[in-house]
């Protein structure tokens, strides 16, 4: 009887018993269910904020609206049709024997390709997908610097509130993206100690030197924790060094072997280290600070200077309040909130390393526990598909299609103006002002424009002439380029097209409600009467 009683009791003891098995195979299957479920609303989520974040490039008036984009789209036009890359200042009639290099020549040829693939649709995809990818950037830094899902949500929204849209979508939206990876990498070397992260910046600088000249701003990156981390291990038996954060433990040799290598690879490609010296022109120029509008320091007139004051103060308070300081982020802080205040379209250069500050420090002792999980193929499919699906229903909302595109670009640019001087050709050389010349060369490449947006191909002198002219300054009688011109295509509210209209010396042979075309008097123009506007 007492042997029956153990047997019976003897599948209900041990550590292995069968019940202890199943409870436990059932909570698993439960908690595995549950973190699915989590993780696919997290994707639900993830592309909804995404879609929220890029539904303005989306607008039929956003992308193609923009000034610069047409001399970026003529310019990778030009080197896929002459499998070249430019030295000189082609498309222009004023500077086209004045040297000039293409440096954005990689954004520039997927630009060209995209309008050949889609028309003018692709171009509006490819601002899109830019914007995603900035976007996406920033989630990931903040994401796998703050291993919280809604931390890296909140703090995705605030940072590209704060400067994705203070300009178009050009190729700096590739410094902004490329920033954001290399600032994440040596973050993550520096905290786990593993050099092989850094291994990627070289290949990373290589892309980025040729999509756009602000690489400058990631070797100022690189080279100031470099700086900073040796400093920090030569200084650390000193008192004053208890404040501070330990030092990386990453050797001095690999820091200094990593920085040498992304300098090698911003010499690789069509215009080697000539690159500095377009850095150099730009860190001098005079014109672009005075009368572009986006390299104005910020007036805190619009939402997102007030986004961008309030995100760099969060992330000072965050640094100050660590009972140790970090002298890294904290003199990164600092330079970049100069010159990110300094000029408008460089604000991603504070937003994103304050973004990185909040979210590094915001992680605190918890930070290894709350490390990301690595995502599932089934995830980004998933994500890939709802954030497809989503945009796709936003652009029949909104009537995104080719004709309100053309529209928008009618209502901007000379469209009717250069058909017609396609139909009553005339002699140039041609007078444009500076807002069309990008549009003109890449609309009527048969007559090369007078001025265009390439600052650092004209010089201070000749954009600020030709600025000065559009303006109606006193000195306009004796611009020479004015005086050496035969065909002038102005907005038709400047001040420079009403002096024209009163001018003797010139014929007015076409206006409509945005445009005014002009001729200079002479037996060889063929004229012909302005139509009604």
């Amino acid at each position: 009887m007492r042997r029956e009683k153990m047997a019976d009791k003897k599948p209900l003891t041990g550590p292995s018993g069968g019940d202890d098995n199943l409870e436990k195979g059932t909570i698993d299957k439960h908690t595995t269910r549950r973190l699915k479920l989590r993780r696919l609303l997290h994707v639900l989520i993830l592309a909804t904020l995404l879609t929220i974040i890029a539904a303005p490039t989306l607008s039929p008036r956003y992308g193609v609206v923009d000034n610069d984009l047409w001399i970026h789209l003529k310019t990778g036009d030009w080197i896929v049709e002459h499998h070249a890359f430019p030295h000189t200042g082609i498309l222009s009639g004023t500077a086209a024997d004045r040297p000039w290099m293409a440096y954005s020549w990689f954004a520039e040829v997927l630009l060209s390709l995209f309008h050949a693939w889609f028309q003018l649709v692709g171009i509006a995809v490819f601002g899109l997908l830019l914007t995603l990818s900035v976007a996406c950037g920033v989630f990931w830094m903040v994401h796998t610097l703050s291993g919280s899902f809604w931390k890296a949500s909140v703090l995705t929204i605030a940072c590209c509130t704060g400067f994705l849209f203070n300009v178009y979508p050009r190729p700096v939206f590739f410094s902004m993206l490329l920033f954001a990876v290399s600032l994440t990498l040596l973050l993550e070397a520096r905290r786990t100690g593993r050099p092989q992260l850094l291994y990627w910046l070289p290949p990373i600088f290589l892309l980025w030197a040729n999509a756009h000249i602000q690489f400058i701003y990631g070797v100022f990156l690189i080279g100031l924790f470099v700086t900073i981390s040796v400093a920090q291990r030569w200084t650390s038996h000193w008192r004053f060094a208890d404040f501070l954060q330990p030092p990386p433990q990453l050797s001095a040799a690999t820091l200094f072997v990593i920085l040498g290598a992304c300098l090698v690879a911003t010499c690789i490609g069509p215009y080697s280290y000539h690159l500095y010296s377009v850095v150099f022109d730009y860190a001098t120029a005079r014109f672009p600070y005075t009368y572009v509008r986006e390299f104005q320091s910020v007036t805190f007139r619009s939402y997102r200077d007030f986004v961008e004051l309030l995100l760099t103060g969060f992330a000072f308070f965050a640094l100050g309040r660590q009972k140790k300081l970090d002298p890294f982020l904290l003199v990164l802080l600092a330079i970049v909130s100069v010159i990110g205040f300094r000029t408008q379209r460089d604000a991603w250069f504070v937003c994103i390393p304050a973004a990185a500050c909040i979210a590094l420090v915001s992680a605190g002792a918890n930070r290894e526990r709350n490390l990301p999980e690595v995502s599932a193929i089934w995830e980004k499919a998933a994500l890939a598909a709802t954030l497809t699906l989503l945009i796709v229903v936003y652009t029949h909302a909104v009537d995104f299609n080719t004709p309100n595109l053309r529209s928008a670009i009618d209502e901007v640019f000379p469209v009717r103006a250069v058909n017609f001087l396609r139909d009553h050709p005339q002699q140039g050389p041609l007078y444009n002002t500076y807002d069309w010349g990008g549009f003109i060369a890449w609309y009527m490449p048969e007559h090369p424009v007078a001025i265009d947006g390439r600052t650092d191909l004209y010089g201070d002198d000749i954009d600020t002439r030709f600025m000065l002219t559009a303006n109606g300054d006193a000195s306009y009688v004796d611009d020479p380029y004015l005086k050496e011109s035969n065909l002038f295509l102005l907005p038709r509210q400047s001040i420079l097209a009403r002096l024209l209209a009163a001018d003797s010396r010139v014929n007015l042979i076409y206006q409509d409600s945005l445009a005014v075309v002009f001729v200079r008097r002479s037996d060889r123009v063929v004229e012909s009467s302005p139509p009604r506007p």
